[in-house]
């Protein structure tokens, strides 16, 4: 894949990025936890998400071709934007296995592909931890692939965890007829993060290199308690309960990590 591939007639590959990211608090009473699904639901509302969509549209070089958004009752917003083929082709280095931008505009040559995001906040009266979901998937046909999009993405969460799925489907043709089943290079997902994102998160892969699959869990590695509470803060709490806290926090965090129950 080192040499440009010659395709006969339009790339048909679907490249297909779905990105959950996770966001931890830990809400002692109920007016807390109301208070943190407000705060989550306007911080991360239909307008805000399709925003940072338009972006990501713009980073993968996408024309919008509609937008469906609807914030919810009583909490969680969905957005969908469906985009078109741009006429002009990508540069070489946005074919390449590295960091997409933050926030420039690129362009690429794209066909029938969508990029939506749906937001799950959720909370449970038993133990104080509330949690909030984004999904976020990015679909593309054509040759730029959606991981251009990620470093973005993951700057415009806060994120306690991030899983990362990544999968080239379907083959293209090149003139002599041969079929090709990916059509750049890709050895881990973590190639299209910025260090300081590798540096921030343990991150774990799990690829399936014959199936063009790539898949990537992120946990962010330092731990400031004050940062996971809704209210005053570390100040009300004495060294016993700042510790169980901490370790009911950290346990959360570890059991969506690992996509586990732990005792």
């Amino acid at each position: 894949m080192n040499n440009k591939l010659r395709l006969h007639g339009f790339n048909n590959l679907t490249k297909s990025l779905s990105f959950n990211i996770y966001d931890i608090c830990y809400t002692k009473t109920e007016k807390e936890r109301q208070e943190y699904i407000e705060y989550i639901d306007e911080l991360y509302s239909a307008e805000r998400l399709t925003k940072i969509l338009t972006d990501v549209v713009d980073i993968i070089g996408a024309n919008i071709l509609n937008v469906a958004r609807q914030d919810y009752e009583p909490q969680g917003a969905s957005v969908t934007i469906l985009v078109a083929e741009h006429e002009t082709p990508p540069a070489e280095e946005l074919m390449e296995e590295n960091p997409g931008p933050l926030r420039d505009t690129v362009v690429a040559h794209l066909d029938k592909s969508h990029v939506t995001v749906h937001t799950y906040p959720e909370s449970h009266p038993h133990g104080g931890i509330s949690t909030f979901r984004a999904d976020i998937d990015v679909s593309t046909c054509g040759l730029i692939s959606p991981l251009k999009a990620l470093n973005y993405l993951i700057h415009s969460f806060d994120s306690d965890i991030v899983t990362v799925d990544y999968r080239v489907r379907g083959f293209t043709r090149d003139v002599d007829g041969v079929k090709h089943y990916i059509d750049h290079n890709i050895n881990s997902i973590q190639k299209y993060l910025t260090e300081d994102t590798r540096n921030a998160y343990q991150m774990i892969d799990v690829n399936v290199y014959q199936e063009n699959t790539f898949h990537t869990k992120m946990l962010l590695k330092d731990f400031e308690l004050d940062n996971y509470l809704f209210g005053e803060g570390v100040k009300t709490m004495d060294a016993a309960e700042r510790e169980d806290v901490e370790a009911k926090l950290r346990k959360e965090m570890l059991e969506i990590f690992y996509s586990r129950n732990m005792p």
